[in-house]
């Protein structure tokens, strides 16, 4: 114990929260356990690399997807087998730019169980047999744009390359959860918080609605 249950809570939380992102930093909390006071210094020392998200086909919705990304301290890849899309003037905050076949690419590329794969490519000869891929790693999330038809179609597709309905259980598609978006940006928002869910197992609701700790206590999702 750090002294206080609350302090012990409050420092458990936040470390989880840094050691999924590689981050390594100092928190600061009061006695017992409140944020934004100086009283207490905890160091929190990091060995892991930052998690990794790939996103798939270089489109307007995939530069604001690998913003977000960075943001939440994933380190990003963007992967399009398109030179004139896969651009590193198009995408300056990626980490990596890859000019590759999605599919070609993720079979050679390190993915664990923090791993978040953005499937944005809008084609068949893409995504089914990137997803199809996908589906063979431990990645913690596999989210696929498209409208509910496409959606539709998508499943079908998988079903006849071989893919169970578990599989197809894991998919988060139409990806993103449902804010209303309608630009590139607001759309990544939307992926970005589905991912953040889906890592802490949140409700999606608005804290509002709810009662109790507003810092989740559970771990990450069951896969999906």
């Amino acid at each position: 114990t750090l002294g206080s249950a609350g302090l012990d809570a409050a420092v458990t939380d936040d470390a989880r929260g840094l050691l999924a992102q590689g981050r390594t930093g100092v928190q600061r909390y009061g006695a017992l356990g409140q944020r934004r006071m100086q009283e207490v210094a905890v160091f929190v020392r990091t060995y892991a690399p930052p998690p990794r998200m790939l996103v798939f086909g270089a489109i307007d919705h995939a530069a604001a997807t690998a913003r977000i990304g960075a943001f939440l301290g994933y380190r990003v890849t963007v992967c399009d087998a398109r030179p004139a899309f896969a651009t590193r003037e198009r995408f300056p905050t990626a980490d990596e730019v890859v000019r590759a076949w999605p599919h070609t690419y993720l079979e050679s590329t390190e993915v664990d169980a923090r791993t978040a794969i953005c499937v944005l490519t809008h084609d068949p000869r893409f995504d089914v047999p990137l997803l199809v891929a996908a589906l063979r790693t431990p990645a913690a999330y596999i989210g696929v744009m498209g409208s509910r038809r496409t959606h539709h179609d998508r499943l079908a597709r998988l079903r006849a390359a071989g893919v169970d309905e578990a599989g197809l259980a894991r998919l988060a598609s139409p990806v993103g959860l449902d804010l209303g978006a309608r630009t590139p940006e607001e759309t990544a928002v939307s992926i970005a918080a589905e991912i953040v869910q889906h890592r802490w197992g949140g409700t999606g609701r608005p804290l509002g609605e709810l009662t109790g700790a507003i810092h989740h206590p559970g771990g990450p999702a069951p896969p999906r």
